[in-house]
């Protein structure tokens, strides 16, 4: 596997005081002629909102359409998500667009708290409806303060979902991070999911110490999934692995086909990874530099 960099598609330069910086977490959605890469958005209080960049379908590296307003704001003050959203996974279901997101919470002794939320949309992704202002992946006994980063795969038989858990954190980069590992769970419904996850994948120290949000991909292989390595002196890598069931995963990070630029908007991070397929080829969306700030680009799979 072998991926050809086309380049940085999109990154926020101040044109709303909602998007003032950072394109990150790209979540592309197959539109007819447009991809809609759903990204969070920050103001210049480093609060996310979710809005969209529009890619050609033909070629992801032209933009033909950016939100103008948020498509998902903030919770009320008090809520899960009161301190900014990201979106995670997104896909249709039902005649309309299911989109699962992490919303941000300041915390006191540990900086901040991460849930899970899910909302609809109706018109194509322009605005999004909350399915409840709390979490559809909450606090629990056994994940108590973070339980993030998802990945969902929606079949007749129920949804699937690999996500994000952990209850400790570290020092990396001179900042006080949280460490976790990816979890397995199932559910009838999509709204309503087990307490806790089966572990799925652990990080190898000393250096790795998380995973950022996967991409999970069921094809004659079985199953792969693409994912972030956060490591405490890189940040972020990207990471490949490969499964007979979705649960025990066999890493092959060396097969990932791509990583750090020499120099550029992605010379210090490669992170948050979404494969996108369409009749033109099979593509890679990621983050690079300082967790998206330096926005986001597009990668094609050589053959």
């Amino acid at each position: 596997m072998l991926w050809e960099k086309l380049g940085r598609v999109y990154v926020a330069s101040g044109e709303q005081p909602w998007a003032q910086t950072h394109a990150y977490i790209p979540t592309p959605l197959a539109l007819g002629d447009r991809i809609r890469v759903f990204v969070a958005f920050l103001d210049e209080r480093k609060v996310g909102r979710l809005g969209y960049v529009d890619v050609a379908a033909a070629d992801p590296t032209r933009v033909i359409g950016v939100s103008e307003n948020p498509v998902l704001d903030v919770g009320q003050p008090g809520t899960f998500d009161d301190n900014g959203v990201t979106p995670l996974s997104v896909f249709r279901r039902d005649g309309r667009i299911w989109l699962y997101y992490a919303g941000w919470q300041l915390g006191v002794q540990i900086r901040y708290y991460l849930f899970v939320g899910l909302a609809f949309s109706d018109d194509d992704g322009r605005s999004f409806q909350r399915y409840a202002r709390v979490p559809v992946l909450d606090r629990s006994d056994a994940e108590p303060t973070l339980r993030t980063g998802c990945f969902v795969q929606s079949s007749a038989d129920g949804f699937r979902m690999w996500y994000m858990a952990g209850d400790t954190w570290v020092q990396s980069d001179g900042r006080q991070m949280p460490s976790y590992g990816m979890r397995h769970i199932e559910s009838a419904d999509g709204m309503h999911w087990p307490e806790s996850g089966q572990p799925s994948m652990e990080p190898q120290p000393p250096d790795e110490f998380g995973f950022g949000r996967p991409y999970v991909l069921q094809d004659e292989r079985g199953y792969r999934i693409w994912y972030g390595i956060r490591l405490r002196e890189k940040g972020y890598r990207l990471g490949y692995a490969e499964s007979p069931d979705g649960l025990s995963w066999n890493r092959l990070d060396d097969q990932v086909g791509i990583d750090v630029s020499e120099t550029g908007w992605d010379s210090e991070m490669v992170g948050y990874p979404w494969v996108h397929r369409n009749d033109t080829g099979t593509y890679l969306f990621y983050n690079g530099n300082n967790y998206g700030a330096s926005g986001f680009g597009v990668a094609r799979l050589l053959p």
